[in-house]
């Protein structure tokens, strides 16, 4: 029995030596390198970039008051559509105390600087009846007279403005109603009835009462990366791509590029403006926030590999001698032989080659990987 398992000890002892040997040689040796095939092919490569922006009206017009006063009604509503002239909101003037009072003054002294201008011409009036004075003298009390009234229709026009900030006589050019300057859409009114409003002067921008733009022209705004503002030019085709729309997608034309950047977090950028191209059946609003595809080079046709399957000379995709591997053997063992190549635009993803290969040839790859 103890022969039995001390044979059986040697027996198993000379197997383990024996597949230690056996694993340790198959280690030792080289591992067959798989790749993976790929096939050039005739594709279109286009690079793009994406800048992020806003759609604004081309143009918003801010209505201000050409008198100081408070809002005393206000006759539409944003969202509301207006033709140029009407009345939006009507301002009441609140003269100022010592204005106001100087102005009764001008018109009580007017008046009684006219009653005794009046006496005065009705006795011219009569010796000429009588020929008593030469027509000269009546013509001179007459016009005395016909000024008299004048100034004091001034005054009554002055203290009518000051109270009401209007007169009889430009009643139908009253500033004290807000009206539309241009036809649109109401995007905004920030104040309500009671708000004191300030008229725009040399001193202040005013109180804006509204805001009013053209829905149907519409512009997208964004901000492009100087290392890319050299290859666009105006008049190039743009796709808006609106979130708040279900990422729907629209056309545009490119219009505007700033001829001056403005340096934000250490990069500089430039305004750039598109003129959205939008069907009359959709509504955008102002401030949806969209990103602009822009195609800043495109190849159609060309000959197309993976972009990974490409090696250069000194080891990096800014080196010459771009260079692939092209396949001689598929099965195992593979067999390549390295083919000189030229390379055109990429996408990152793909890269375009214009000589060496054509479509259908067959290149060495990335490696295969096993599959645990």
């Amino acid at each position: 029995m103890k022969k039995f398992f001390k044979i059986l000890f040697f027996t198993l002892l000379g197997v383990g030596v024996i597949w230690t040997f056996v694993y340790l040689y198959k280690k030792s040796r080289p591992q067959e390198v798989v790749y993976v095939i790929e096939e050039a092919k005739i594709d279109t490569i286009q690079k793009t970039t994406v800048v992020t922006g806003q759609i604004d009206p081309r143009d918003e017009v801010a209505m201000k008051p050409q008198v100081s006063g408070i809002i005393s009604e206000i006759l539409k509503e944003p969202g509301q559509s207006v033709k140029q002239g009407e009345v939006i909101a009507v301002v009441k003037v609140i003269p100022d105390v010592s204005n106001l009072s100087a102005a009764e003054s001008q018109v009580r002294v007017a008046k009684m600087n006219l009653d005794n201008v009046e006496k005065t011409y009705q006795r011219q009036e009569n010796l000429k009846a009588k020929g008593l004075i030469s027509t000269e003298e009546f013509e001179k009390s007459q016009l005395e007279y016909q000024q008299a009234k004048e100034s004091y229709s001034n005054a009554q026009d002055q203290l009518n403005i000051i109270k009401e900030g209007i007169s009889k006589s430009t009643a139908g050019y009253s500033n004290t109603k807000i009206k539309a300057t241009i036809s649109g859409m109401i995007l905004d009114i920030p104040v309500k009835v009671g708000n004191s409003v300030i008229n725009s002067n040399t001193f202040n921008d005013g109180t804006t009462i509204a805001t009013i733009a053209n829905m149907q022209d519409m512009i997208f705004r964004g901000k492009l990366d100087e290392t890319e503002v050299g290859k666009i030019h105006e008049g190039m085709p743009i796709t808006l791509t609106i979130g708040a729309m279900n990422d729907r997608h629209f056309d545009a034309v490119l219009e505007y590029i700033a001829p001056k950047g403005t340096q934000e977090s250490g990069a500089v950028f430039f305004e750039m403006k598109a003129r959205a191209i939008l069907p009359e059946d959709v509504f955008v609003r102002a401030g949806y926030s969209a990103n602009a595809e822009i195609i800043l080079d495109r190849a159609a046709g060309a000959v197309v590999v993976p972009e990974s399957c490409i090696s250069y000379e000194d080891g990096t995709s800014t080196g010459s001698g771009a260079f692939v591997y092209r396949c001689i053997k598929e099965d195992a063992p593979q067999e390549f032989e390295r083919q000189a190549v030229k390379v055109g635009l990429s996408d990152g993803v793909n890269i375009v080659i214009t000589e060496g290969l054509q479509a259908g040839d067959k290149i060495r790859g990335i490696e295969k990987t096993e599959e645990k």
